[in-house]
């Protein structure tokens, strides 16, 4: 019996009409952005443009949109996106001037932003619960840092894993947050830009070519000495889509073997690991992909390797790619319904959460970068309400060819973060679990934030 090829077969068409349907959705956004002066000055991205595209079709019906494959597609995008920046090679670069140092403080900072969100999120979620909505989720609030310091990939798994544990809507009620934060970083740091340079602290550079940046190598470099020749019999992009989705897979056999563990210690402790695994298997995935890259770079010192399989360029390209994939699809995947009996709390945390990361930001930013106060408290501000792409664009304004440290401590930052940022992932498997468990959590978030502070401005105070 042949395969019916026709449109009537479903189930063969389904995958690729979505999947084009995304694809023109972005290329139509990304024709508004750069021919509409309005949605240019907002600078709000073209994967977010294209996300709150795509709600609003599917809202109206105009286009049949497979909401199951959107959140499908927002959950593998981010582990896939994460797994490609964790397999790069590491080039041997010294830390020079002190950038360690600061990159340190500045993965402190993002830490202590995180913990300050989430403990905004509680204190508001727990005083409704106690107040104007008795049925509220108490542990709501810590989705707030998910949704604001992490973006719609960690808000959609999070969300999910509580609306597991009965938070009805929290899936929706995070990738919400999500989707505020990207507003909040891109028109409260645009309305903060045009003060700046209304007050002349600031002039805004404009960079219209690209020249300038290729000059920079903000680019990247394309191809590493010793690397796979690019014309071998298999395609180079070929070699590290493969190399990403193998370690996916091993991602996969992981979590299965972990949570088949986690059954013999018990049904209540075993849901909760099992959420909890499936819920972070971005971060598992990070952790697979480094082993394999450190698994990889002893097979070239021990000689059993000849070639550098990794190529640093296009790895960037594939997370690029799925990171705005995801973007798109989690905002797209958004349920209006639920949001009707949880307004409130959407409202005050999307409004507290924009206004007390502003001022947090400001008053430390002054503190940890004298140099550049303006580029580090836009491009901190920008990622630590939306992603580091909102970071970055905020930044282009003001420090177009990246020479001060600001981009590099988004990304150095970032690296200190996960692992300062990793006691987070605990409160956040123990706040739900009950209301002695979610007041525990606000006190040990007090504590941790302390233990930030100290990090960043503790020691002898040094002349900038």
């Amino acid at each position: 019996m042949h395969m019916d090829f026709s449109a009537l077969n479903t189930d063969l068409w389904n995958l690729i009409l979505q999947l084009g349907i995304i694809a023109a959705i972005l290329l139509a956004s990304n024709i508004l952005r750069r021919k509409l002066p309005v949605i240019q000055k907002l600078l709000l991205p073209t994967a977010v443009l294209g996300g709150f595209l795509l709600l609003g079709l599917r809202l109206t019906g105009w286009i049949p949109i497979d909401t199951k494959l959107l959140e499908m597609l927002t959950y593998h995008g981010l582990a896939i996106g994460f797994i490609a920046l964790s397999i790069r090679t590491i080039r041997k670069e010294k830390l020079v001037n002190g950038v360690g140092r600061v990159g340190m403080k500045s993965g402190a900072l993002i830490a202590s932003t995180y913990v300050l969100q989430g403990f905004l999120g509680l204190v508001i979620s727990v005083v409704l619960g106690y107040t104007l909505m008795p049925d509220l989720f108490k542990a709501a609030g810590i989705l707030l840092p998910m949704g604001y310091g992490q973006g719609p990939g960690q808000a959609n798994n999070i969300g999910a894993t509580y609306e597991g544990l009965g938070f009805v809507g929290g899936h929706s009620f995070a990738l919400s947050l999500a989707a505020a934060g990207f507003l909040s970083a891109c028109v409260v740091g645009v309305i903060y830009l045009n003060y700046l340079q209304r007050k002349g602290e600031i002039k805004r550079v404009k960079q219209t070519e690209d020249e300038e940046i290729l000059k920079t190598g903000g680019v990247g470099i394309f191809q590493d000495a010793n690397e796979i020749p690019i014309s071998q019999a298999v395609d180079k992009l070929t070699i590290q889509m493969a190399l990403v989705l193998t370690v996916y897979l091993i991602t996969y056999g992981v979590i299965v073997g972990l949570t088949s563990l986690s059954a013999s210690f018990g049904a209540g402790l075993s849901d909760t690991v099992t959420k909890l695994l499936w819920g972070f298997n971005f971060l598992i995935g990070a952790l697979i992909a480094m082993l394999f890259r450190s698994a990889m770079f002893l097979l070239r010192k021990t000689k059993w390797m000849t070639h550098q399989y990794q190529n640093n360029y296009l790895l960037s390209r594939i997370s690029g790619f799925f990171f705005d994939l995801m973007i798109v699809t989690g905002i797209a995947s958004i349920d209006i319904k639920y949001l009707e009996t949880l307004w409130l709390p959407f409202v005050l945390m999307a409004v507290s959460g924009a206004v007390v990361t502003f001022y947090y930001l400001k008053f430390i930013c002054k503190r940890l970068y004298p140099d550049y106060y303006y580029a580090g408290l836009l491009s901190m501000y920008g990622m630590m309400t939306g992603t580091i792409s909102s970071g970055v664009l905020l930044l282009r304004e003001v420090d177009p060819l990246f020479q001060t440290r600001a981009s590099t401590n988004l990304l150095v930052g970032s690296g200190f973060a996960i692992l300062l940022g990793a006691p987070m992932l605990l409160l956040i498997g123990i706040a739900p679990n009950s209301i002695e468990m979610t007041l525990l959590t606000m006190g040990l978030l007090v504590v941790y934030f302390g233990l930030m502070l100290l990090l960043m401005i503790g020691g002898k105070k040094k002349k900038a």
